[in-house]
């Protein structure tokens, strides 16, 4: 039973609020915290006690003041069996080991380092494009960001097989969404049909995965350390007894990038491209830029400072359609926060979907204005967990700025060139908040080529 009376939604005897919360978790959740403010208590099934937290004095408590008494809740244990023991998911001083040995990776010195292979390997993507076709742009966003991770982390590329690449990770992010919000946690060795998915798609990752390791150690010699990360993981050396990572390690490292580094990073470019195709007046006004500040040459690392509306566009697209549209953590000890007393077992859900729409932060919430970013002075004024979309305290995103690059150059690199249109008679989109927030079914659009000055 929940430790304080808090309000919250009445929920069904056994289910309690769990069926409400997956017909539609954005909704249900935007509803809860309208209704029941800051704090609500949720219940998932007969014994799982949540709480919505959506003041983000107490988001930072439970990020980062008092971070230690919390770890990751089920759905990103239930990722485990997709990631292992990864950056993600690992807790502790494990955690710390991991993110201090991939840390330099993602240093924006070196993270500038790969501008150049992102703008030329998005050239490479619209080399396939023809004027007035129509193409899925969330495969080509997928495939794209797909390409990047592996160029500029692993220093290789992937010969073929996206497509089956592409349905292994979608298949692996419904069913551990799946599991996360199940009443009953059937086995993964009993044979369900979503059990055999899900151990075929395991398999086709782990085969990429390992080939990607074996490809660079048989390359790699033993003592020379490359600039990527994944030379740095098969170099690292264990500080106590000198002993390498094990390619189970080096494997759940490079799953974790592998996966979490160009799903987030394709999912903002789709919706910015969604969100561009709605607002024409923002899609003059971002041309308007390009055109003057790149001239009909290639983006560079250099630029991206210059390109101050593309950015504010970059930011107001995550503020509506954040990557990361939750973050769950399981209570390990006993804590108060906000006046309130969590036992452990429980679980904190912070909401960026709810959080970014937010009237009390932003004015027009529902609304795509780029603008409001401008000058960064809502981001000096509103609470630093009032937008959040990379997380926050020790476990905030380590290749946010990774992601800022990327989304920023692709961007450029496309909408200096083309203009992308919805199809005609596209049917609704709507956001499907899996592990990361997809538009679910994807974006057709038509591709039509630009001139400088439209």
């Amino acid at each position: 039973m929940p430790t304080t009376k808090t309000p919250g939604p009445k929920g069904l005897p056994i289910s309690g609020n769990l069926l409400a919360f997956r017909k539609n978790p954005l909704a249900f959740l935007i509803e809860t915290q309208q209704q029941y403010g800051d704090i609500a208590y949720l219940r998932f099934g007969p014994s799982r006690h949540l709480y919505l937290i959506s003041d983000p004095e107490l988001i930072k408590e439970v990020l980062q003041t008092k971070q230690k008494s919390f770890k990751k809740a089920k759905g990103l244990q239930t990722a485990k069996a997709v990631v292992g023991e990864g950056i993600l998911t690992s807790e502790g001083g494990m955690h710390l080991r991991q993110r201090r040995l991939m840390q330099p990776s993602f240093r924006k010195d070196r993270v500038s380092r790969y501008a150049d292979s992102m703008v030329e390997l998005t050239e490479q993507l619209l080399a396939d494009w023809n004027n007035g076709e129509e193409r899925s742009i969330t495969d080509d966003m997928m495939e794209l960001t797909l390409n990047i991770i592996t160029h500029t982390m692993f220093g290789t590329s992937l010969k073929g097989g996206l497509l089956e690449i592409g349905h292994a990770v979608e298949v692996g992010m419904k069913y551990v969404s799946n599991k996360a919000t199940s009443i009953f946690d059937i086995p993964e060795s009993i044979p369900t049909k979503s059990n055999v998915e899900f151990k075929q798609a395991a398999q086709t990752l782990d085969e990429v995965i390992y080939g990607i390791i074996e490809e660079r150690r048989n390359r790699q010699p033993a003592d020379h350390t490359g600039d990527d990360l994944l030379s740095m993981l098969l170099a690292a050396k264990d500080e106590e007894d000198g002993s390498g990572m094990t390619d189970r390690q080096v494997r759940d490292e490079v799953m974790t990038i592998f996966l979490a580094g160009h799903e987030t990073t394709a999912n903002t470019l789709s919706w910015t491209w969604y969100l561009l195709s709605l607002h024409p007046e923002v899609e003059r006004k971002l041309w308007q830029e390009l055109d003057r500040e790149l001239a009909d040459r290639k983006p560079t690392v250099e630029d991206i400072g210059k390109l101050e509306y593309l950015n504010q566009i970059i930011w107001e697209s995550m503020r509506l359609y954040p990557a990361v549209w939750v973050i769950n953590r399981e209570v390990t000890e006993e804590v108060e926060i906000g006046g309130h007393v969590f036992k452990p077992g429980e679980t904190i859900m912070m909401s960026q979907y709810v959080m970014h729409r937010n009237p009390k932060y932003y004015d027009h919430p529902e609304q795509f204005i780029p603008e409001r970013f401008a000058d960064g002075e809502l981001l000096k004024r509103i609470p630093q967990f009032a937008y959040f979309p990379f997380g926050g305290g020790p476990r905030v995103c380590i290749g946010n700025n990774f992601a800022l690059m990327e989304a920023a150059l692709v961007l450029a690199t496309i909408a200096s060139t083309y203009k992308l249109s919805l199809v005609p008679n596209h049917p609704d989109v709507e956001p499907e908040p899996l592990i990361t927030l997809r538009p679910k079914s994807g974006l057709r659009m038509s591709v039509t080529k630009r001139k400088s000055g439209q």
